[in-house]
């Protein structure tokens, strides 16, 4: 049966992939950009929520897949400086997803869908990320996010999970992948927009309802959690 998908993040990368993959599954697909809402506006989130609602007919799986990701290290910042990336971070990669979890849930317990959300983590929150301190720690914070919210949703028959990916092959970070960063993993390559969509597609499978809560790790063995 098809199903209603929003995705934020989902012109090009990792959220391209992830569209296409719910797409090729014959699911009905919103893909959000930079340019449809400011995801650091609570207004903005409401309206796109709403005619995404209006399009689809449904919401059935909202993947949180849009972050914004700066340099911005101790030694290379000032103060001034420090304070407006940290709450450029998290204004999108924090409050911007849980606000669209917010609006989101609260459309599928009204119609009582049985949802799934599904977050777009990364391996920086728990490697750390040293150039890219706030993304790391938003990102911490988004995990955290859908595991209080797995809790909460479950009731309602909705599941909440996270991908962490570590580095991946996309447009965006194009630069900062070297040689070095590829021989972190013992393949010796970083992941392919595609791996990251078939796991969050899994995800939102009705036969993925017992791993909510998760958090999986989809780094090619680069960083090991204990």
């Amino acid at each position: 049966m098809s199903r209603g998908v929003l995705v934020t993040g989902g012109s090009r990368g990792i959220g391209a992939a992830i569209a296409d993959a719910f797409r090729d599954l014959g699911d009905r697909v919103v893909a959000l950009s930079s340019a449809d809402a400011d995801l650091a506006d609570p207004d903005a989130v409401a309206r796109v929520v709403d005619s995404a609602a209006d399009t689809l007919g449904a919401i059935d799986v909202l993947v949180n897949n849009a972050g914004l990701v700066e340099l911005g290290s101790f030694a290379d910042t000032t103060y001034e400086e420090w304070q407006s990336l940290w709450r450029r971070t998290f204004d999108v990669n924090v409050f911007g997803a849980a606000n669209m979890s917010y609006r989101v849930a609260r459309h599928m317990v009204e119609r009582g869908v049985r949802g799934r959300i599904v977050n777009v983590g990364s391996r920086g929150a728990f490697r750390g990320e040293p150039a890219m301190p706030a993304y790391g720690a938003s990102k911490a914070a988004l995990h955290s996010m859908g595991q209080s919210l797995a809790v909460s949703l479950a009731p309602h028959g909705i599941a909440v999970a996270s991908v962490a990916p570590g580095f991946v092959a996309t447009e965006r970070v194009a630069h900062m992948v070297t040689d070095d960063v590829r021989a972190q993993s013992p393949f010796g390559r970083v992941a392919k927009p595609e791996e990251v969509a078939a796991a969050v597609v899994y995800l939102a499978s009705a036969e993925a309802e017992w791993a909510s809560g998760a958090v999986l790790d989809l780094n090619g063995a680069s960083y090991l959690r204990t």
